[in-house]
């Protein structure tokens, strides 16, 4: 039987993305192959990492009794997930729509013919993890899909402007700039964006490290 390394699951409001605001089903599973400086979720990623096996039918299950339309597949690093593909796709025929975090290093699944969205990040210099991308990945985004920036300084500005210009993502997806919380200023942000006349990017801050302490679990 499939199971899935889930290290939590909770109903809040999604905090980033083009659903931010949203109230969904955060399922949140552990691992992850990158090690991002300012990693916010590092206790999800860990080898020891606790965590609880759930099956396919368990998280559907739980979907259906939290009754929220909108799931949110994160970590950790989801697409790590053995036959992730099949639990999406499970929860989007019992009427979800499901949105998928992921890092941006692990190849996107193809042929999935259901309800899903991707918000992917592209690590950026500051994470130290610049190098590890999936490039191919750009090539796989829709209109339905996000590509998320989170800056932690000038110069990853400047690298996310040459990434949204090289693969035209303002005309292929949705694209958002956010600040590395407590060490980018928005406002240097949005600077940025006037000066290189980014139309079509987007400022965006994280939603739940405003309503609740940025290192509170579960929200």
């Amino acid at each position: 039987m499939d199971k899935y390394r889930v290290a939590e699951h909770f109903v809040s409001i999604n905090g980033e993305g083009q659903r931010a605001g949203e109230l969904a089903l955060f399922i949140r599973f552990t691992g992850c192959n990158l090690n991002c400086s300012w990693c916010d979720t590092k206790w999800a990623n860990e080898p020891g990492a606790p965590y609880t096996e759930m099956s396919t039918r368990e998280i559907c299950e739980t979907a259906k009794q939290c009754g929220t339309v909108n799931i949110t597949l994160t970590g950790g690093e989801p697409l790590l997930q053995p036959d992730i593909a099949g639990l999406i796709k499970a929860l989007a025929e019992q009427g979800h729509s499901v949105e998928v975090e992921t890092n941006g290093s692990v190849p996107l699944p193809e042929g999935l013919d259901c309800d899903v969205t991707y918000t992917m990040d592209c690590k950026l210099p500051s994470s130290g993890m610049a190098d590890r991308m999936c490039r191919e990945n750009y090539g796989r985004l829709t209109s339905r899909d996000t590509v998320k920036f989170v800056c932690g300084s000038q110069e990853d500005l400047r690298r996310a402007a040459e990434v949204i210009a090289e693969h035209d993502l303002t005309n292929r997806c949705r694209v958002y700039l956010s600040p590395v919380f407590g060490m980018t200023d928005p406002k240097d942000i949005v600077d940025f964006m006037k000066d290189r006349g980014l139309n079509g990017v987007r400022l965006q801050l994280q939603l739940h490290k405003f309503i609740w302490d940025p290192n509170e679990r579960g929200v």
